[in-house]
């Protein structure tokens, strides 16, 4: 390549990996990502290590884990103590820009973030969290009158990546990044042509919702389903504004999510849980041909803080010291295969509808490419094998034929948390070490 390339990074909120056409779903339409997934890199086994919408967002701008970054429970403000992903991009000659949901300026949800708490991007059309998606606001520029998106404001943060891609189809390299809402809930707020789509009486469930869940999962499914259609739609638009302008073999693209939704799977719903309906998300990245052999399925294990090295690394960029995340880059490009690595998995103080009193815990956990182990507080508590039980039905934890592996596990997980510098402490260790102010509940008293 002559230039830099562009980066165009989408990513929505609480969508599972198992919710696309290419992932095996019998009910959901998705044919814009089945077709980029034989086009670029799928990597199958990516994870959110702390599946909550707040601390994975704040791993992707430094590419740090949450206990150095501190934003490991929502409507917490990322400090600027660490490069961010839009800072590092703009040190190599980059625009940056970001548009959607921002969701890391503190308890006020609804505030006008200033310039200097945008970690680096420049163009912005953003607001802190707000998922009326049909009355939508958005703060533009430097401006803190709100506005609000016209229609669906999926498609309106569309239109507007689109026109800031055809602005800036001639100038120097640029980052842009999208972070859409849907499908988090409300699930039943999508465009009507999309919700035509699914009848909750025809959806096949997976084996792994208990008939108690049946009834919500289907009602559920169904509105969540058509607002992954719809961002499919959305993804398709932004892939043809790019051929249109010609800067299709000129810039990376990567469509991922901040975290799952257990939708009913083992009885639970949302996320924060450690099961894969919550941590695994989709990854597709397609980057000009010169970078490397495209059309591949890779194994690689890549959580939220490996996203920004991996980026800046395909870039040409340089990769700043604050960063511990891994540099993917040459996984991504085919050049070493994958080896049985693992992400650890983490949820530092239960919240929202995972408190204590809901059933919730503290864990730490690990998911290798074949096994999932995770423990408590009190102990070893979860551990399967996702290839023979893919549902994650049948917990081998504390079973005599399992304690070789279960072992082996706890060790790699033991010599993981170390790397991390996590003791796997109560969360009022934590609440308490960053100064952070809970309710009853252990959530923030955040407001719109």
């Amino acid at each position: 390549m002559s230039r830099k390339p562009n980066v165009v990074l989408v990513f929505a909120d609480q969508w599972r990996y198992s919710a696309t056409g290419y992932a095996g779903d019998p009910n959901v339409k998705t044919p814009v990502l089945d077709a980029l997934a034989g086009q670029g890199v799928n990597f199958i086994n990516a994870v959110a290590g702390c599946p909550v919408c707040s601390p994975y967002r704040a791993s992707l701008l430094t590419g740090q884990y949450p206990l150095t970054h501190g934003v490991f429970i929502n409507d917490v403000p990322l400090s600027d103590g660490a490069v961010s992903l839009a800072q590092a991009f703009r040190r190599g000659g980059y625009k940056t820009a970001y548009i959607g949901k921002w969701h890391l300026d503190g308890l006020d949800r609804s505030a006008y973030i200033p310039p200097g708490r945008r970690q680096g991007f420049e163009f912005w059309r953003a607001f802190g969290c707000s998922h009326d998606y049909n009355n939508s606001p958005y703060y533009g520029g430097d401006s803190d009158r709100k506005l609000t998106w016209e229609g669906y404001d999926a498609f309106a943060q569309t239109r507007e990546a689109q026109d800031y891609i055809r602005a800036n189809a001639r100038g120097g390299p640029f980052l842009l990044v999208v972070s859409w809402g849907p499908p988090h809930a409300p699930y039943h707020t999508a465009p009507p042509q999309q919700r035509a789509l699914y009848d909750p009486a025809s959806l096949k469930l997976a084996p792994n919702v208990p008939e108690t869940a049946a009834a919500p999962a289907r009602r559920d499914l169904a509105g969540y389903y058509a607002h992954c259609s719809a961002l499919d739609n959305c993804v398709g638009r932004l892939l043809e504004t790019l051929a249109d302008c010609g800067l299709e073999d000129d810039t990376i693209f990567l469509f991922t999510s901040d975290h799952g939704d257990m939708l009913g799977s083992q009885g639970q719903f949302k996320k924060q849980r450690p099961w894969d309906e919550s941590i695994r998300v989709p990854f597709l990245l397609r980057f000009p041909a010169g970078l490397g052999h495209r059309g591949r399925i890779t194994e690689k294990l890549i959580d939220a803080p490996d996203v920004m090295p991996t980026l800046l690394s395909l870039s040409g960029l340089e990769i700043p010291g604050t960063v511990e995340g891994a540099d993917l880059s040459d996984y991504a490009r085919g050049r070493r295969p994958a080896e049985d690595d693992a992400a650890v998995i983490t949820c530092i103080t239960p919240f929202g509808q995972f408190t204590r009193r809901g059933g919730g815990r503290e864990y730490r956990g690990i998911r290798t490419p074949r096994y999932t182990y995770v423990r408590d507080l009190n102990g070893p508590w979860l551990l399967y094998d996702n290839q023979a039980d893919p549902f994650q039905m049948c917990n081998l934890c504390g079973t005599s034929g399992s304690a070789a592996l279960q072992a082996r596990l706890d060790g790699l997980l033991d010599r993981r948390l170390k790397e991390t510098n996590d003791e796997l402490l109560p969360g009022e260790h934590y609440i308490r070490k960053w100064n952070i102010t809970v309710d009853a509940e252990g959530e923030v008293p955040w407001k719109w």
